[in-house]
């Protein structure tokens, strides 16, 4: 898909320019060595005007992603908040995702540099898993160790696991994978937190081996509304394969659906979840209807 047009405008460093001219050099250390942090924020169409859906607590997770990273940033949550809405603005959008993304100075050495730069662009984007209901594999690759990497951080390296487990499905003819963490115990899909629901309760994995969703976090806030039971717990693949239902949660990927893991089709119609009224609601609350 096309990210930007000839007219896109996009954020570089304190400068709106044509997305075209956003040039940096080839020797950052975050192209080398995948020290960077970034953010999937989205804004919905809301009664007309776009409405950005949890902006304090993304760049409050970017802003203490780059602390974890020892990656130096001086911007503000409303610094970054305001710069957001002026990029909205500036490209005429309501319905978009937005991508913040720091990144740093040229440097081999591998050491932390003294100067980070910030680059923030949006463009309109669907569902990122589509609306159909997802088959998976249980991938061969795990979530990494929480003490070889920060798992808490929304790093641009981490993610060279995620596209290992998503390239593994799809030439696998699934749709996407879930992957487990060191101890053997379901942890996450490549890019989206993962529930499964049994006789009526939710379960999830525990922090401490994921990245702490902010639509996962949500989840929890709408349940709590809706009277739904959530408990974090360490969940084995085959207690997973006797759920009634499944589904994954995150930005790009809103509420969707899951339909099968590996051979075993989960028994509940998607339509009488949990999940679909968590979707249902989900959509409410960020278009603010």
């Amino acid at each position: 898909m096309a990210y930007h047009t000839t007219e896109t405008i996009v954020y570089l460093n304190g400068k709106w320019i044509p997305a075209a001219e956003a040039n940096v050099s080839l020797y950052n250390q975050t192209m080398h060595y995948g020290n960077g942090v970034f953010e999937g924020i989205r804004a919905y169409d809301a009664h007309g005007s776009a409405a950005i859906f949890k902006p304090k607590a993304h760049y409050q997770r970017m802003i203490d992603s780059a602390k974890t990273m020892h990656i130096p940033f001086s911007y503000s949550v409303k610094e970054l908040t305001d710069i957001s809405h002026q990029l909205l603005e500036k490209n005429k959008l309501k319905d978009a995702y937005i991508r913040p993304l720091i990144f740093l100075d040229p440097m081999m050495s591998l050491v932390p540099v003294e100067k980070s730069n910030l680059f923030v662009c949006a463009w309109e984007w669907g569902r990122y898993l589509g609306s159909s209901l997802l088959r998976l594999m249980t991938s061969s690759y795990q979530r990494p160790n929480p003490k070889s990497v920060h798992v808490e951080a929304k790093t641009v390296g981490h993610y060279v696991n995620s596209i290992l487990a998503t390239t593994e499905a799809k030439q696998k003819g699934f749709d996407e994978a879930i992957l487990l963490d060191q101890n053997g115990f379901v942890a996450e899909g490549p890019g989206a937190n993962f529930f499964y629901e049994k006789y009526g309760i939710l379960y999830t994995c525990p922090l401490g081996n994921i990245l702490p969703g902010i639509t996962r976090a949500t989840m929890f806030e709408l349940a709590a509304a809706l009277g739904i039971e959530i408990h974090e717990k360490q969940t084995t693949m085959e207690e997973v394969k006797q759920a009634d239902s499944a589904f994954f949660t995150g930005t790009a990927a809103e509420v969707a659906g899951i339909g099968s893991i590996d051979d075993y089709s989960f028994p509940l119609d998607w339509e009488e979840s949990i999940g679909k009224k968590l979707s249902d609601a989900y959509q409410l609350a960020v278009r603010k209807i």
